[in-house]
């Protein structure tokens, strides 16, 4: 109902902010897992969709990974547990060592570190040929 509606909007509102603000190169995105419950996943749908559109709407690129090439570019392993992506994630940026972080916060750096190799892997291919 109208609630959701109300939240999309927020998320739609606070990425493009955020975006403005930052002046990010790209978004990157987390393909959905399957296995979640069928209500969290058509929630993430929404909100997926929300982020998709934001991206469009301020002309970035998009990428999109699956949960395993995350936790594969992260940890080196792509059937990883949750809290070893976050020990990694800290590892992997020292600057957020001691921050509190959500394991959604956690999971979001994740996507963006899984992007930074893989697009340096394919700028680096690029240059070599």
């Amino acid at each position: 109902g109208a609630e959701l509606a109300d939240r999309l909007c927020r998320i739609h509102d606070e990425l493009l902010a955020v975006i403005r603000r930052t002046s990010p190169a790209a978004v990157a995105v987390e393909t959905p897992f399957a296995g979640q419950n069928m209500k969290s996943l058509i929630q993430l749908a929404h909100a997926r969709g929300v982020v998709l559109l934001a991206a469009r709407t301020a002309h970035l690129d998009l990428f999109e990974y699956a949960p395993r090439s995350v936790k594969s570019a992260v940890v080196g392993y792509g059937a990883a547990e949750k809290a070893q992506v976050a020990k990694m994630v800290r590892v992997l940026l020292p600057g957020c060592a001691g921050l509190v972080m959500s394991a959604d916060a956690s999971d979001a750096l994740a996507v963006a570190i899984c992007h930074a190799h893989t697009s340096g892997t394919a700028a680096r291919m690029k240059i070599a040929r």
